[in-house]
């Protein structure tokens, strides 16, 4: 039985059956609770998703983009990664310099208009091209602001400093593994009004016990059907990653929820999901060497062994 997978159908089938119908920033409706925990333990199997394909690869890469301190959508597109494609792509239809046709409302739009759909993926094709290819246009579209990588790696201090939280944690961990302050903060509330999406994962906080690492995540906000399967096997990843740069065996993996919910037009896959039997966990293969820093991981270093999902399950997202 795929212990950690059960963990998180229980999860869905919770909100199906307890959420509250709430309205939501992206005017789409949720079925929504608030506090909820899952706890996986990382021995028993990596948590990634079998009753669906979930992309390890982009999971992989998003992980790396933020461990490098890096906010520009850039080296995501090198990886053919696009889940923060919409965010810059907004901020750039939004703008002066952008001279195509009305995108206005394109979120909703291209759910019923099959015409301005595929206006809307050759407009967001070209920007895609023009961020790997033009350095100044790049520059200026593709950063998101100080979201997680800059916050996890170089936080701004009111002295003008910055603060690697990630690298002191580290050291911490070695140093001081009892401690009661191995936290990484994502939430900056100066930054927050500049940011392209606030921090849905806010806080995590690492534990270290008979020579083992746990780390509990805070997560303000969570798509329970598209984004916490990724936040799952993210910082699955994290806690692995940090265990083997301080010479630690990863333990648990604690998911904690502020607010969680089920998007009104995922109900259909959610419950399909919910039909399936998971498969046998994978096993999350690392290089054997230790690396000098997180950042220095490389995508092709990370693989899974014995990842056999079912098929994929489509659903819209919510921008």
């Amino acid at each position: 039985m795929n212990r950690n997978e059960q963990t998180y159908l229980n999860f869905l089938e919770t909100i199906l059956t307890q959420g509250h119908y709430k309205t939501d920033r992206t005017n789409t409706g949720t079925y929504s609770i608030f506090g909820y925990q899952m706890r996986f333990d990382l021995q028993a199997g990596f948590p990634l998703l079998t009753t669906k394909k979930v992309p390890f690869g982009l999971i992989k890469s998003e992980l790396l983009w933020f461990l490098k301190g890096d906010t520009n959508i850039r080296y995501l597109l090198q990886h053919r990664n696009h889940i923060w494609d919409e965010w810059a792509f907004t901020k750039y239809i939004n703008s002066a310099d952008y001279q195509g046709p009305d995108m206005t409302d394109f979120g909703h739009r291209s759910v019923t208009d099959a015409t301005f759909a595929e206006a809307y993926q050759a407009e967001h094709q070209a920007f895609c091209q023009q961020i790997l290819t033009d350095d100044q246009f790049a520059a200026k579209y593709g950063d998101l602001g100080q979201i997680y990588g800059s916050q996890w790696r170089a936080w701004q201090t009111s002295q003008g400093e910055t603060i690697d939280q990630l690298a002191d944690v580290i050291n911490a961990i070695k140093t001081t593994p009892d401690s009661r302050r191995l936290i990484v903060s994502a939430w900056n509330p100066e930054d927050v009004p500049n940011m392209a999406l606030p921090p849905c994962h806010t806080l995590f906080q690492f534990y270290v016990n008979d020579g083992r690492l746990s780390l509990q995540l805070y997560q303000r906000s969570g798509d329970a059907f598209l984004g916490v399967p990724f936040n799952i096997a993210s910082y699955a990843l994290l806690t692995s990653l940090v265990a083997q740069q301080t010479g630690l065996i990863p333990g648990e993996f604690i998911h904690t929820l502020g607010d969680a919910h089920i998007y009104q037009n995922h109900l259909k896959q959610v419950r399909q999901q919910l039909s399936r039997t998971p498969q046998a966990a994978p096993q999350l293969i690392l290089p054997t060497t230790v690396k000098a820093d997180l950042a220095d991981y490389d995508v092709n270093e990370i693989k899974l062994e014995g990842y056999q999902p079912l098929a994929a399950i489509k659903a819209p997202v919510a921008v």
